[in-house]
């Protein structure tokens, strides 16, 4: 008997209000179990704005322990209904703390661990350094049905460093919620196509099915391009969206025939950590 997972991304724009956008994530979360999904991924902060296109101290009030997160909550809620797996992007308040995390709700609706996102950007539009502090959790791994799953949020999937700890930690599914649009130091950087390359190559490199899931709609001038897909252990879409339109993507993973192509690729037989140590330095 096959071990297959069949797996499912949302894409939605945001109103800025945050019941209003966690109700809309719910009813698209809902279509993607209706698709036969039982993992299902929303986009990265979908309880609102992308707001760290400026440093502004009241979007703190934001920020919740993941057990008073109402984008937890309402995804515990749906998740022990439809009896389905949702990673959950929120932001997290830990004591003086701030982190941008993931909670893992299982198909019980229990949240079964948190991951912290590790790499924090600091740019023009993306100024995450004055909200977030760096992940402390560490990449982590959780078993969601048949699969074991991992997961990044936005920053870290352009690192391969994310992509390789969470396979060696056992993931056999990446996902990657994402917040990711237009650049406003330079109108004409369109970092879309890099953006499905990077990830792409995680798939091909790790010999894993990806997930990712953008946000879509223009916040405060600034443009988020969508393009949410689901690629298989070569790299090759299995399902994706444009640029535009919101909804969900799903499909189906035969997790056995994945792992026999990773075997027979032999990167993990091959890899010389050895060789490596250059990497674990801060220099």
């Amino acid at each position: 008997m096959t071990r297959e997972v069949t797996v499912g991304a949302v894409q939605m724009a945001m109103t800025g209000d945050e019941a209003e956008d966690i109700a809309k994530a719910v009813r698209l979360v809902e279509e993607a179990a209706a698709l036969g999904a039982s993992i299902v991924l929303p986009p990265e902060l979908f309880h609102g704005h992308y707001f760290c296109v400026a440093q502004d101290e009241a979007n703190f009030a934001a920020a919740r322990p993941v057990g008073r997160h109402p984008a937890v909550l309402a995804m515990q809620e749906v998740a022990q209904r439809l009896r389905i797996t949702i990673p959950t992007s929120f932001f997290e308040a830990d004591g003086p703390h701030f982190y941008n995390a993931l909670a893992l709700v299982n198909s019980e609706g229990r949240v079964e661990g948190v991951y912290r996102k590790s790499h924090i950007p600091d740019g023009p539009g993306y100024m995450e350094k004055f909200y977030f502090r760096p992940g402390n959790t560490g990449f982590r791994t959780w078993q969601a049905g048949e699969a074991c799953i991992g997961a990044g949020v936005c920053w870290d999937q352009w690192y391969p460093e994310t992509a390789r700890a969470l396979m060696l930690a056992g993931a056999e599914i990446l996902f990657f919620p994402t917040a990711i649009g237009s650049e406003p130091h330079d109108p004409d950087l369109d970092t879309r196509r890099l953006w499905v390359r990077a990830m792409v190559g995680h798939a091909v490199s790790n010999v894993v099915p990806v997930v990712a899931a953008n946000r879509v709609g223009t916040e405060h001038g600034q443009r988020f391009y969508g393009n949410s897909f689901i690629c298989n252990e070569r790299g090759d879409m299995l399902a994706e969206l444009g640029t535009e339109e919101e909804g969900v993507i799903a499909a189906t993973i035969d997790l056995d025939l994945v792992a026999r192509h990773r075997a027979a690729f032999g990167f993990f037989r091959d890899r010389r950590p050895d060789l490596y140590r250059r990497l674990a330095e801060d220099r």
